[in-house]
């Protein structure tokens, strides 16, 4: 059975379109508009990875990188317009396990 993804991005023509890209390989997808339910998602949909927006209403991707981090070694992608070299080194210094700009 292919990996779940849990898809964390407001902008939801991005966030669409991410999980039908996804969808279209095989992968089922979780997608949240925003951070809220992060954690309670990754312990109810046990996805194989997160791929996190930086730039979240309410909490900022960081900060719910911190969080997951607290409690879950899930890999992480940010995946986020954000792309100067201090964005790039909070995000991998915060625990994500890469960083797309």
């Amino acid at each position: 059975m292919p990996t779940k993804v849990l898809v964390v991005d407001d902008d939801e023509k991005l966030r669409n379109l991410v999980k039908e890209y996804l969808e279209g390989y095989g992968y089922p997808v979780v997608p949240l508009p925003d951070g809220s339910s992060v954690m309670e998602t990754i312990r109810s949909e046990e996805p194989g990875i997160v791929i996190l927006d930086l730039m979240l209403p309410g909490k900022n991707g960081l900060d719910i990188l911190k969080e997951i981090r607290l409690k879950s070694n899930v890999p992480v992608i940010m995946l986020t317009a954000k792309g100067e070299d201090e964005d790039r080194i909070v995000g991998l210094e915060l625990g994500a396990d890469d960083y797309i700009a």
